[in-house]
C-alpha cells in the first residue's frame, strides 16, 4: 500500500476541516491587535491574505492553515530519518495533526504556527543540503520573530557540542543580537509557576504523550544519544522550566520546541515495540490507541465546542468564548442599520474587522444574560443565549 496516498488524504481532510472551522470562529481581541497594531512580519502576512481573499474570516487564518500544512509535510520528510516504515510515518502524521497545540496554531493568529514551520523548515534543510544555506536562514528568522531566539541558543550548544567554531561564534552573536533587539523578561521572584508549565504543556500536547516525550528526551540523555532535534527540544524546554520557577511563561513560544521531538518519539516506540515478543506488545498498543482516542475525542470537543455551551453554566468559561461573538454582533448590529457604535475597547477593535467602527452615534453596553429589554441584542449558540448588549441611540445628528 502506498501510504503516501493515505498522508494526502489525511492532510486533504484536515486542511478542510480547518477550512470550515474558520467559518465558527471570530477575529479575538488578540488577534485585532496584532493586525491593527504595530509592524510585524506575520501582519503583512495576514494584510497580504486578506487583500487577496477579501476582508473575512477565512483571509485571516488562510496563513496559519498554510503555514499547518507546510509544516505537516516538512515533518513527513524529517521522519524519513528516524523512521523507515511509510505506514509509520503516516501514523506520526495524525498524531501531530491531531494535538491540541498543532490545532491551535492551525486556526489561531499567533506566532506559535509560524514558529513551528520555520523550525521544521531550518531542520529540513539542515538534513537534506548544504550547509551554507543554514546562515541566511537563520538571519531571516533573527529579523521576522523573536522566538527564534530560543534557536539561537539551542544552536550555540549543539555547535559546542560539535565543535564547530565558526557555526556555534555565530548562533551566539544572532542570540546576543536577539536579546538586545527582542529581550528575555527574567524578573520577579519565584511564584510556582513550574507545576502551571507542566499543566500547561501536558494540555497542549495530551498528557500520556507529553510524559511520552519526556521521558525519550531524558533516556536519550542518558544514553548520549543526541541530535539536532534532541538538542533544539531539549534546550528550549528546559530553559521554558527554567524560567517558570520566577514568572509565568508564554509557553507558546517554547511549545513548537518541543514538538520537534516527535519523531524521536516515534522512534523510539516503534523500537520498543518491535523488540518485544509478540505477548509483550499489548501494553504498547494498548498505550497506543488510548493515547490515539484521547486525540481524537479532544479533537471533536475543539471541532463540535459550540455544544460546550448547552453545559456550562457560564459561557464565559468556555475555552474558545474569546473567539465567539464578534462577527454575529457585527451582523446583528448591520440588521439595525448600525454601522459604528461607542463599546469596550476589546469588542470595539474585533467590530472594526467586520465593518462595524468605533463612533459617538450609538452606545453597545453589555447587559445580563437574562436582561430583557427592546433594544437588545443577543447571541447564541444551539439555542443558548451567550452574549446580550443593550444599543442606545447618543446622537440623533
Amino acid at each position: 500500500m502506498n501510504y503516501r496516498y493515505i498522508l494526502f488524504f489525511i492532510l486533504g481532510l484536515d486542511a478542510l476541516i480547518l477550512i470550515i472551522q474558520t467559518g465558527e470562529l471570530s477575529i479575538s481581541y488578540y488577534e485585532a491587535s496584532l493586525l491593527y497594531g504595530d509592524f510585524s512580519p506575520l501582519q503583512s502576512i495576514i494584510k497580504l491574505s486578506i487583500y487577496i481573499f477579501g476582508q473575512n474570516d477565512f483571509a485571516l487564518r488562510f496563513p496559519m492553515i498554510f503555514f499547518h500544512v507546510m509544516s505537516v509535510l516538512l515533518l513527513f520528510k524529517i521522519s524519513e530519518k528516524y523512521l523507515k516504515s511509510q505506514r509509520n510515518r503516516a501514523w506520526l502524521i495524525l498524531v501531530f495533526i491531531l494535538l491540541p497545540g498543532v490545532m491551535s496554531s492551525a486556526l489561531i493568529v499567533h506566532s506559535a504556527g509560524f514558529i513551528l514551520f520555520g523550525l521544521l523548515l531550518y531542520v529540513y534543510i539542515y538534513e537534506n543540503y548544504s550547509h551554507k544555506y543554514l546562515y541566511p536562514l537563520l538571519i531571516i528568522y533573527l529579523l521576522v520573530n523573536e522566538g527564534f531566539i530560543y534557536l539561537f541558543l539551542a544552536l550555540s550548544i549543539f555547535a559546542l557540542y560539535k565543535k564547530e567554531k565558526v557555526f556555534f561564534i555565530f548562533n551566539l552573536v544572532l542570540f546576543l543580537i536577539s536579546l538586545m533587539l527582542y529581550g528575555i523578561d527574567t524578573h520577579g521572584s519565584p511564584k510556582g509557576y513550574f507545576i502551571d508549565s507542566i499543566g500547561i504543556y501536558a494540555a497542549i500536547f495530551t498528557p500520556i504523550i507529553f510524559i511520552y516525550l519526556f521521558y525519550v528526551l531524558y533516556r536519550r540523555y542518558l544514553t548520549k544519544d543526541f541530535d539536532i532535534l534532541w538538542f533544539i527540544a531539549t534546550v528550549a524546554f528546559v530553559f521554558s522550566l527554567l524560567l517558570s520557577f520566577r514568572q509565568r511563561v508564554n509557553l507558546e513560544y517554547f511549545a513548537p520546541y518541543l514538538m520537534l521531538a516527535l519523531p524521536l518519539m516515534a522512534q523510539t516506540f516503534e523500537h520498543s515495540y518491535r523488540v518485544r515478543l509478540n505477548q509483550f506488545k499489548k501494553r504498547y498498543r494498548l498505550i497506543f490507541i488510548v493515547s490515539l482516542s484521547l486525540l481524537f475525542i479532544n479533537s471533536s470537543v475543539i471541532f463540535f465546542n459550540q455544544y460546550l455551551y448547552l453545559i456550562i453554566e457560564k459561557p464565559k468559561r468556555h475555552f474558545s468564548y474569546k473567539m465567539h461573538v464578534a462577527k454575529e454582533l457585527a451582523a446583528k448590529l448591520k440588521e439595525k442599520n448600525i454601522t459604528c457604535v461607542k463599546t469596550d475597547k476589546k469588542m470595539s477593535i474585533r467590530l472594526k474587522y467586520y465593518g462595524v467602527t468605533k463612533c459617538n452615534k450609538y452606545l453597545l453596553q453589555k447587559n445580563q444574560l437574562n436582561t430583557d429589554n427592546n433594544n437588545n441584542v443577543t447571541i447564541s449558540y444551539k439555542n443558548r443565549v451567550v452574549y446580550s448588549a443593550r444599543v442606545t441611540k447618543l446622537n440623533k445628528n
